[in-house]
Protein backbone atom coordinates (compact mmCIF):
# COMPACT_ATOMS: atom_id res chain seq x y z
CA UNK A 1 0.00 0.00 0.00
CA UNK A 2 1.33 3.45 -0.93
CA UNK A 3 2.69 5.50 1.95
CA UNK A 4 0.17 8.30 1.27
CA UNK A 5 -2.84 5.93 1.56
CA UNK A 6 -4.45 5.93 5.02
CA UNK A 7 -7.24 3.40 4.34
CA UNK A 8 -7.40 0.70 1.66
CA UNK A 9 -10.53 -1.46 1.33
CA UNK A 10 -10.51 -4.48 -0.98
CA UNK A 11 -13.61 -6.52 -1.90
CA UNK A 12 -15.16 -5.92 1.52
CA UNK A 13 -18.40 -7.75 2.38
CA UNK A 14 -20.27 -8.24 5.62
CA UNK A 15 -23.22 -10.60 6.10
CA UNK A 16 -25.57 -11.24 9.00
CA UNK A 17 -27.97 -14.10 9.64
CA UNK A 18 -31.52 -12.83 10.10
CA UNK A 19 -34.27 -14.93 11.64
CA UNK A 20 -37.96 -14.86 10.64
CA UNK A 21 -40.75 -16.24 12.78
CA UNK A 22 -43.20 -17.90 10.38
CA UNK A 23 -45.53 -18.76 13.25
CA UNK A 24 -46.66 -15.12 13.26
CA UNK A 25 -48.17 -15.52 9.80
CA UNK A 26 -51.00 -17.67 11.14
CA UNK A 27 -50.19 -20.73 8.99
CA UNK A 28 -49.05 -24.18 10.12
CA UNK A 29 -50.36 -23.68 13.65
CA UNK A 30 -51.66 -27.22 14.06
CA UNK A 31 -50.11 -29.03 17.03
CA UNK A 32 -48.00 -31.40 14.91
CA UNK A 33 -46.68 -28.46 12.86
CA UNK A 34 -45.75 -26.50 15.99
CA UNK A 35 -43.95 -29.52 17.52
CA UNK A 36 -42.08 -30.23 14.28
CA UNK A 37 -41.05 -26.58 13.91
CA UNK A 38 -39.82 -26.34 17.51
CA UNK A 39 -37.84 -29.57 17.11
CA UNK A 40 -36.14 -28.25 13.96
CA UNK A 41 -35.32 -24.97 15.70
CA UNK A 42 -33.86 -26.76 18.73
CA UNK A 43 -31.69 -29.00 16.52
CA UNK A 44 -30.45 -26.03 14.44
CA UNK A 45 -29.62 -23.86 17.47
CA UNK A 46 -27.82 -26.74 19.22
CA UNK A 47 -25.78 -27.45 16.08
CA UNK A 48 -24.88 -23.78 15.66
CA UNK A 49 -23.86 -23.50 19.31
CA UNK A 50 -21.50 -26.50 19.14
CA UNK A 51 -20.03 -25.27 15.84
CA UNK A 52 -19.31 -21.85 17.33
CA UNK A 53 -21.75 -19.99 15.11
CA UNK A 54 -24.17 -17.28 16.17
CA UNK A 55 -27.47 -18.61 17.50
CA UNK A 56 -30.27 -16.82 15.63
CA UNK A 57 -33.89 -16.74 16.80
CA UNK A 58 -36.60 -17.60 14.27
CA UNK A 59 -38.04 -20.47 12.27
CA UNK A 60 -36.40 -19.48 9.00
CA UNK A 61 -32.88 -18.10 8.62
CA UNK A 62 -31.91 -15.66 5.87
CA UNK A 63 -28.45 -14.37 5.02
CA UNK A 64 -28.47 -10.57 4.78
CA UNK A 65 -25.53 -8.75 3.17
CA UNK A 66 -25.07 -5.37 4.87
CA UNK A 67 -22.00 -4.70 2.67
CA UNK A 68 -21.21 -6.31 -0.68
CA UNK A 69 -17.90 -6.16 -2.60
CA UNK A 70 -16.86 -2.65 -1.58
CA UNK A 71 -13.45 -1.33 -2.66
CA UNK A 72 -11.89 2.13 -2.31
CA UNK A 73 -8.80 3.98 -1.10
CA UNK A 74 -8.58 7.08 1.10
CA UNK A 75 -5.40 9.14 1.13
CA UNK A 76 -3.88 10.84 4.15
CA UNK A 77 -5.52 14.18 4.84
CA UNK A 78 -8.65 13.39 2.82
CA UNK A 79 -12.00 14.54 4.19
CA UNK A 80 -14.50 11.94 3.04
CA UNK A 81 -18.27 12.08 3.45
CA UNK A 82 -20.12 8.75 3.42
CA UNK A 83 -23.75 9.23 2.43
CA UNK A 84 -26.75 7.05 1.69
CA UNK A 85 -30.24 6.33 2.90
CA UNK A 86 -31.03 4.61 6.18
CA UNK A 87 -29.97 0.96 5.98
CA UNK A 88 -27.50 1.53 3.15
CA UNK A 89 -24.60 0.09 5.18
CA UNK A 90 -22.85 3.31 6.32
CA UNK A 91 -22.65 2.44 10.03
CA UNK A 92 -21.64 -1.16 9.28
CA UNK A 93 -18.78 0.13 7.12
CA UNK A 94 -17.58 2.44 9.90
CA UNK A 95 -17.72 -0.41 12.44
CA UNK A 96 -15.55 -2.55 10.17
CA UNK A 97 -13.08 0.31 9.66
CA UNK A 98 -13.00 0.88 13.42
CA UNK A 99 -12.25 -2.83 14.01
CA UNK A 100 -15.46 -3.26 16.01
CA UNK A 101 -16.88 -5.76 13.52
CA UNK A 102 -14.98 -8.37 11.52
CA UNK A 103 -15.70 -8.46 7.76
CA UNK A 104 -17.14 -11.65 6.26
CA UNK A 105 -14.89 -11.42 3.20
CA UNK A 106 -12.29 -8.99 1.92
CA UNK A 107 -9.76 -7.00 3.86
CA UNK A 108 -9.05 -3.53 5.21
CA UNK A 109 -5.60 -1.95 5.56
CA UNK A 110 -5.34 1.07 7.88
CA UNK A 111 -2.20 3.09 8.52
CA UNK A 112 -2.42 5.29 11.59
CA UNK A 113 -4.21 5.57 14.90
CA UNK A 114 -8.01 5.57 14.61
CA UNK A 115 -10.45 7.44 16.85
CA UNK A 116 -14.13 6.56 16.33
CA UNK A 117 -17.31 8.24 17.50
CA UNK A 118 -20.07 5.94 16.23
CA UNK A 119 -22.75 6.38 18.89
CA UNK A 120 -23.33 8.36 22.05
CA UNK A 121 -20.71 7.47 24.64
CA UNK A 122 -18.63 5.18 22.44
CA UNK A 123 -15.95 3.60 24.63
CA UNK A 124 -17.22 5.17 27.87
CA UNK A 125 -17.70 3.23 31.09
CA UNK A 126 -20.96 4.44 32.66
CA UNK A 127 -19.74 3.97 36.25
CA UNK A 128 -16.60 6.05 35.76
CA UNK A 129 -16.54 9.83 35.98
CA UNK A 130 -15.95 12.14 33.05
CA UNK A 131 -12.37 12.70 34.21
CA UNK A 132 -11.66 8.96 34.43
CA UNK A 133 -13.25 8.30 31.02
CA UNK A 134 -11.00 10.89 29.37
CA UNK A 135 -7.93 9.00 30.56
CA UNK A 136 -9.54 5.62 29.74
CA UNK A 137 -10.34 6.68 26.17
CA UNK A 138 -6.89 8.14 25.73
CA UNK A 139 -5.29 4.91 26.86
CA UNK A 140 -7.46 2.93 24.43
CA UNK A 141 -6.22 5.20 21.65
CA UNK A 142 -2.64 4.44 22.64
CA UNK A 143 -1.86 7.78 24.30
CA UNK A 144 0.46 8.04 27.30
CA UNK A 145 -0.82 9.62 30.52
CA UNK A 146 1.43 12.63 29.90
CA UNK A 147 0.00 13.15 26.41
CA UNK A 148 -3.55 13.00 27.75
CA UNK A 149 -2.66 15.39 30.54
CA UNK A 150 -1.42 17.99 28.05
CA UNK A 151 -4.76 17.91 26.23
CA UNK A 152 -6.97 17.51 29.33
CA UNK A 153 -7.90 21.19 29.90
CA UNK A 154 -8.57 21.68 26.19
CA UNK A 155 -10.92 18.66 26.13
CA UNK A 156 -12.86 19.80 29.21
CA UNK A 157 -13.17 23.35 27.87
CA UNK A 158 -14.46 22.12 24.51
CA UNK A 159 -16.99 19.71 26.07
CA UNK A 160 -18.28 22.33 28.58
CA UNK A 161 -18.72 19.72 31.34
CA UNK A 162 -16.33 21.17 33.94
CA UNK A 163 -19.00 21.24 36.67
CA UNK A 164 -19.75 17.54 36.17
CA UNK A 165 -16.23 16.30 35.56
CA UNK A 166 -16.22 14.06 38.63
CA UNK A 167 -19.79 12.80 38.15
CA UNK A 168 -20.34 9.26 36.71
CA UNK A 169 -21.17 9.64 33.04
CA UNK A 170 -24.27 7.45 33.46
CA UNK A 171 -25.87 10.56 34.97
CA UNK A 172 -25.00 12.75 31.96
CA UNK A 173 -27.66 13.82 29.50
CA UNK A 174 -27.26 12.56 25.93
CA UNK A 175 -25.97 16.00 24.92
CA UNK A 176 -23.31 16.06 27.66
CA UNK A 177 -22.35 12.48 26.78
CA UNK A 178 -21.75 13.24 23.13
CA UNK A 179 -19.96 16.54 23.85
CA UNK A 180 -17.41 14.79 26.01
CA UNK A 181 -17.09 11.79 23.68
CA UNK A 182 -16.44 14.01 20.66
CA UNK A 183 -14.01 16.21 22.58
CA UNK A 184 -11.93 13.17 23.56
CA UNK A 185 -11.99 11.67 20.06
CA UNK A 186 -11.04 14.92 18.31
CA UNK A 187 -8.43 16.30 20.73
CA UNK A 188 -6.25 13.24 21.31
CA UNK A 189 -4.71 13.70 17.88
CA UNK A 190 -5.66 10.52 15.99
CA UNK A 191 -4.33 10.12 12.46
CA UNK A 192 -7.84 9.04 11.37
CA UNK A 193 -11.07 10.44 12.85
CA UNK A 194 -14.32 8.54 12.14
CA UNK A 195 -17.58 10.27 13.07
CA UNK A 196 -21.09 8.88 12.56
CA UNK A 197 -24.42 10.75 12.68
CA UNK A 198 -24.00 10.98 16.47
CA UNK A 199 -23.46 14.76 16.19
CA UNK A 200 -27.19 15.12 15.51
CA UNK A 201 -27.70 14.66 19.26
CA UNK A 202 -26.07 18.00 20.05
CA UNK A 203 -27.59 21.46 19.77
CA UNK A 204 -26.92 23.76 16.82
CA UNK A 205 -24.11 25.65 18.55
CA UNK A 206 -22.34 22.41 19.49
CA UNK A 207 -22.71 20.98 15.98
CA UNK A 208 -21.14 24.14 14.56
CA UNK A 209 -18.27 23.82 17.03
CA UNK A 210 -17.75 20.15 16.12
CA UNK A 211 -17.71 20.84 12.40
CA UNK A 212 -15.16 23.59 12.99
CA UNK A 213 -12.99 21.20 15.00
CA UNK A 214 -13.19 18.47 12.33
CA UNK A 215 -12.22 21.04 9.70
CA UNK A 216 -9.26 22.02 11.87
CA UNK A 217 -8.27 18.36 12.32
CA UNK A 218 -8.47 17.75 8.56
CA UNK A 219 -6.46 20.86 7.70
CA UNK A 220 -3.80 19.56 10.08
CA UNK A 221 -3.17 16.72 7.64
CA UNK A 222 -5.30 14.09 9.38
CA UNK A 223 -7.94 11.95 7.71
CA UNK A 224 -11.64 12.44 8.49
CA UNK A 225 -14.53 10.09 7.64
CA UNK A 226 -17.90 11.72 8.25
CA UNK A 227 -21.37 10.18 8.02
CA UNK A 228 -24.34 12.54 8.11
CA UNK A 229 -27.74 13.16 6.52
CA UNK A 230 -26.98 16.89 6.70
CA UNK A 231 -25.81 17.43 3.13
CA UNK A 232 -24.85 21.05 3.79
CA UNK A 233 -22.46 19.99 6.57
CA UNK A 234 -21.03 17.18 4.42
CA UNK A 235 -20.47 19.54 1.48
CA UNK A 236 -18.77 22.19 3.61
CA UNK A 237 -16.49 19.76 5.44
CA UNK A 238 -15.61 17.06 2.89
CA UNK A 239 -13.70 17.03 -0.39
CA UNK A 240 -14.61 13.50 -1.51
CA UNK A 241 -17.70 11.37 -1.11
CA UNK A 242 -18.75 7.72 -1.04
CA UNK A 243 -22.38 6.92 -1.91
CA UNK A 244 -23.74 3.61 -0.57
CA UNK A 245 -26.93 1.94 -1.77
CA UNK A 246 -28.18 -1.37 -0.38
CA UNK A 247 -24.72 -2.26 0.92
CA UNK A 248 -22.93 -1.50 -2.36
CA UNK A 249 -20.69 1.41 -3.31
CA UNK A 250 -22.62 3.21 -6.04
CA UNK A 251 -20.34 6.19 -6.56
CA UNK A 252 -17.03 7.63 -5.40
CA UNK A 253 -15.72 11.04 -6.38
CA UNK A 254 -15.95 14.79 -5.79
CA UNK A 255 -18.37 15.51 -2.95
CA UNK A 256 -20.61 17.84 -4.98
CA UNK A 257 -21.08 15.17 -7.66
CA UNK A 258 -21.79 12.45 -5.09
CA UNK A 259 -24.36 14.63 -3.27
CA UNK A 260 -25.98 15.44 -6.60
CA UNK A 261 -26.28 11.71 -7.37
CA UNK A 262 -27.68 10.96 -3.89
CA UNK A 263 -30.21 13.79 -3.79
CA UNK A 264 -31.65 12.98 -7.22
CA UNK A 265 -31.43 9.20 -7.10
CA UNK A 266 -29.17 9.24 -10.14
CA UNK A 267 -31.64 11.33 -12.16
CA UNK A 268 -29.87 14.68 -11.88
CA UNK A 269 -30.57 15.57 -15.51
CA UNK A 270 -34.11 14.19 -15.70
CA UNK A 271 -36.81 16.83 -15.35
CA UNK A 272 -40.25 15.46 -14.50
CA UNK A 273 -43.65 17.02 -13.96
CA UNK A 274 -45.26 13.95 -12.36
CA UNK A 275 -44.23 10.58 -10.97
CA UNK A 276 -45.61 7.40 -9.43
CA UNK A 277 -43.98 7.25 -5.99
CA UNK A 278 -44.69 3.72 -4.76
CA UNK A 279 -41.38 2.23 -5.93
CA UNK A 280 -39.19 4.99 -4.44
CA UNK A 281 -37.25 4.22 -1.21
CA UNK A 282 -38.52 5.97 1.90
CA UNK A 283 -36.29 8.00 4.21
CA UNK A 284 -38.62 7.48 7.14
CA UNK A 285 -42.21 6.56 7.95
CA UNK A 286 -44.42 3.82 9.37
CA UNK A 287 -46.60 3.60 6.24
CA UNK A 288 -49.97 4.40 7.83
CA UNK A 289 -50.44 6.95 5.04
CA UNK A 290 -48.21 6.94 1.95
CA UNK A 291 -47.66 9.27 -0.97
CA UNK A 292 -48.58 7.45 -4.18
CA UNK A 293 -48.20 10.14 -6.87
CA UNK A 294 -46.78 13.64 -7.17
CA UNK A 295 -47.30 16.30 -9.82
CA UNK A 296 -46.40 19.96 -10.42
CA UNK A 297 -48.48 22.46 -12.41
CA UNK A 298 -47.77 25.97 -13.64
CA UNK A 299 -49.91 29.09 -13.30
CA UNK A 300 -52.23 27.95 -16.12
CA UNK A 301 -52.84 24.53 -14.52
CA UNK A 302 -50.74 22.57 -17.02
CA UNK A 303 -48.36 19.83 -15.85
CA UNK A 304 -44.87 21.31 -16.01
CA UNK A 305 -41.30 20.82 -14.87
CA UNK A 306 -40.08 24.29 -15.85
CA UNK A 307 -41.28 27.54 -14.32
CA UNK A 308 -40.57 31.25 -14.74
CA UNK A 309 -39.23 33.34 -11.89
CA UNK A 310 -42.10 34.65 -9.74
CA UNK A 311 -44.56 32.16 -11.28
CA UNK A 312 -46.98 30.46 -8.86
CA UNK A 313 -46.47 26.69 -8.59
CA UNK A 314 -49.05 24.05 -7.65
CA UNK A 315 -47.96 20.77 -6.08
CA UNK A 316 -50.29 17.75 -6.01
CA UNK A 317 -49.59 14.95 -3.53
CA UNK A 318 -51.81 11.88 -3.94
CA UNK A 319 -52.04 9.48 -1.00
CA UNK A 320 -53.22 5.99 -0.06
CA UNK A 321 -54.15 4.68 3.38
CA UNK A 322 -56.01 1.71 4.86
CA UNK A 323 -56.59 3.47 8.19
CA UNK A 324 -59.56 5.81 7.97
CA UNK A 325 -60.41 8.11 9.54
CA UNK A 326 -56.87 9.27 10.38
CA UNK A 327 -55.35 12.63 11.23
CA UNK A 328 -52.62 13.62 8.78
CA UNK A 329 -50.67 16.65 7.63
CA UNK A 330 -48.74 17.02 4.37
CA UNK A 331 -45.42 18.85 4.06
CA UNK A 332 -42.76 19.46 1.43
CA UNK A 333 -39.41 21.15 1.02
CA UNK A 334 -37.39 22.34 -1.94
CA UNK A 335 -33.61 21.93 -1.97
CA UNK A 336 -30.81 22.66 -4.40
CA UNK A 337 -28.66 19.96 -5.95
CA UNK A 338 -26.25 20.17 -3.00
CA UNK A 339 -28.98 19.16 -0.55
CA UNK A 340 -29.42 22.59 1.05
CA UNK A 341 -33.08 23.16 1.91
CA UNK A 342 -34.18 26.54 0.51
CA UNK A 343 -37.91 26.46 1.18
CA UNK A 344 -40.32 24.35 3.25
CA UNK A 345 -44.01 24.34 4.10
CA UNK A 346 -46.08 22.30 6.57
CA UNK A 347 -49.84 21.90 6.38
CA UNK A 348 -50.16 21.96 10.16
CA UNK A 349 -48.74 25.51 10.20
CA UNK A 350 -52.33 26.55 9.44
CA UNK A 351 -53.38 25.12 12.85
CA UNK A 352 -56.27 23.35 11.17
CA UNK A 353 -56.97 19.72 12.03
CA UNK A 354 -56.96 17.53 8.90
CA UNK A 355 -58.76 14.18 8.98
CA UNK A 356 -58.53 11.82 6.01
CA UNK A 357 -61.83 10.02 5.48
CA UNK A 358 -61.08 8.23 2.20
CA UNK A 359 -58.48 5.55 1.46
CA UNK A 360 -57.24 7.54 -1.54
CA UNK A 361 -57.16 11.25 -2.17
CA UNK A 362 -55.05 14.25 -3.05
CA UNK A 363 -53.62 17.26 -1.23
CA UNK A 364 -52.93 20.29 -3.42
CA UNK A 365 -50.89 23.30 -2.37
CA UNK A 366 -50.43 26.41 -4.49
CA UNK A 367 -47.50 28.51 -3.44
CA UNK A 368 -47.04 32.15 -4.28
CA UNK A 369 -43.94 32.98 -6.32
CA UNK A 370 -40.97 31.82 -4.21
CA UNK A 371 -38.41 33.64 -6.32
CA UNK A 372 -35.79 30.93 -6.76
CA UNK A 373 -33.03 32.02 -9.11
CA UNK A 374 -32.57 30.04 -12.37
CA UNK A 375 -31.39 26.49 -11.82
CA UNK A 376 -32.53 22.98 -11.01
CA UNK A 377 -34.17 22.05 -7.74
CA UNK A 378 -35.45 18.97 -5.94
CA UNK A 379 -38.89 18.49 -4.43
CA UNK A 380 -39.19 16.22 -1.39
CA UNK A 381 -42.33 15.61 0.65
CA UNK A 382 -43.93 13.59 3.39
CA UNK A 383 -46.93 13.08 5.65
CA UNK A 384 -47.06 13.61 9.41
CA UNK A 385 -49.44 12.42 12.09
CA UNK A 386 -50.17 13.91 15.51
CA UNK A 387 -47.11 14.67 17.65
CA UNK A 388 -44.94 14.67 14.51
CA UNK A 389 -45.32 10.94 13.91
CA UNK A 390 -43.83 10.26 10.46
CA UNK A 391 -46.25 8.39 8.20
CA UNK A 392 -44.11 8.90 5.09
CA UNK A 393 -41.06 10.83 3.90
CA UNK A 394 -39.66 10.61 0.36
CA UNK A 395 -36.58 12.49 -0.84
CA UNK A 396 -36.10 13.44 -4.47
CA UNK A 397 -39.70 13.15 -5.66
CA UNK A 398 -39.23 15.42 -8.65
CA UNK A 399 -36.46 17.47 -10.25
CA UNK A 400 -37.75 20.74 -11.71
CA UNK A 401 -36.23 23.87 -13.20
CA UNK A 402 -36.59 27.62 -12.85
CA UNK A 403 -35.72 29.21 -16.20
CA UNK A 404 -34.11 32.56 -16.88
CA UNK A 405 -37.31 34.34 -17.81
CA UNK A 406 -39.50 36.45 -15.54
CA UNK A 407 -43.28 36.14 -15.82
CA UNK A 408 -43.15 39.54 -17.54
CA UNK A 409 -40.83 38.19 -20.25
CA UNK A 410 -37.67 39.97 -19.07
CA UNK A 411 -34.54 37.85 -18.71
CA UNK A 412 -32.79 37.29 -15.39
CA UNK A 413 -29.16 38.40 -15.34
CA UNK A 414 -26.36 36.76 -13.36
CA UNK A 415 -26.53 38.03 -9.80
CA UNK A 416 -25.64 36.70 -6.37
CA UNK A 417 -27.90 34.87 -3.96
CA UNK A 418 -30.41 32.03 -4.09
CA UNK A 419 -33.66 33.99 -4.18
CA UNK A 420 -35.14 36.83 -6.23
CA UNK A 421 -38.09 38.66 -4.67
CA UNK A 422 -40.47 41.29 -5.94
CA UNK A 423 -39.73 44.72 -4.56
CA UNK A 424 -40.43 48.39 -5.25
CA UNK A 425 -37.93 51.22 -5.34
CA UNK A 426 -38.87 54.66 -4.09
CA UNK A 427 -36.69 57.69 -4.78
CA UNK A 428 -36.76 60.81 -2.63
Amino acid sequence: MSTDVAISVENLSKSYMVGHNTAQSGTDNALRDVLARNARNLFRKTRDMFQGRMVVQGDEIEEFWALKDIAFQIKRGDRVGIIGRNGAGKSTLLKVLSRITEPTTGRVKITGRVASLLEVGTGFHPELSGRENIFLNGAILGMSRAEIGRKFDEIVDFAEVEKFLDTPVKRYSSGMYVRLAFAVAAHLEPEILIVDEVLAVGDAQFQKKCLGKMDQVAKGGRTVLFVSHNMSAVKNLCQRGLYLQNGMLTMSGEIKDVINQYMTGGNALVLESSKVVDALPRVQGNGKVKISNVAMRNATGILSNCFAIWEPISIELSYTTSSVPIEAYFWFFISNLHGEVLFSAFQNDAEQKITLTHQTGMATVTIDPIGLIPGRYILSAGILGPQYEFYDWVDGLLVFEINKEFVTGKLFDNRRGSMSYRYEWEMS
